[in-house]
């Protein structure tokens, strides 16, 4: 045998060791704190302004999306496709919300029917990723059975328009921000510590 092909051979059985971070904290962080934030409004204290449109657009969205593309780095496939798509969730939330206020769109109006039909698309596909969390850690379930729960409310809310309903999401909606915060943060002690500081 050539000592070229026992190079390749070599070459083959060499295990890269993975130093990168955990993207995951970076994800459930702006996940986490921008749903609170939105849902301090849902639940009526503060209208719409510029700061969710912003925590939406920069850490609801792109942080999101870039913890999702390390996550595919990683070979998971299910922490890439939960943070991408909810970083684009928050990116097009952000879009139903000032597309219309452009003079470019003027005429279009976010009509109860199509945004609780966005709201509900998103509570399925949040329901089928809680499915997936029920091998991982309990925390990270409540997270995603508590958001699929605030999709659905949130749904209902809009369609036929139910302040009472909305004002319920809004509260839950801080529920489950605050849970996915407590999970972020969870995990970046007990690594920092190297043993179970907070329980997951």
């Amino acid at each position: 045998m050539s000592q070229d092909i026992k190079d390749v051979m070599n070459i083959r059985d060499i295990k890269i060791k993975d130093l990168s971070a955990n993207p995951a904290p970076l994800g459930l962080m702006g996940f986490g704190m921008t749903t609170v934030l939105l849902n301090i409004h849902n639940a009526g204290f503060y209208p719409m302004n510029a700061m969710i449109l912003s925590m939406g657009i920069f850490y609801g969205g792109l942080a999101q999306v870039i913890a999702g593309i390390m996550e595919w780095k990683k070979g998971n496939t299910f922490g890439a496709t939960a943070f991408t798509s909810y970083g684009f969730f928050w990116l097009t939330l952000v879009g139903i919300v000032l597309l219309p206020q452009n003079e470019i769109y003027a005429g279009l109006v976010t009509e109860s029917l199509p945004f609780a039909a966005y709201l509900f698309m998103w509570g399925l596909f949040t329901f089928v990723m809680f499915i997936g969390t029920l091998k991982g850690s309990k925390a990270l379930s409540v997270v995603f059975l508590a958001l699929a729960i605030l999709f659905f409310l949130l749904a209902a809310g809009n369609y036929p328009g139910n302040p009472a309903i909305l004002k319920v999401a809004g509260y839950e909606g801080i529920f489950t921000g605050l849970a996915a915060i407590y999970t972020a943060l969870g995990q970046v002690l007990n690594e920092a510590y190297g043993k179970k500081i907070v329980p997951l």
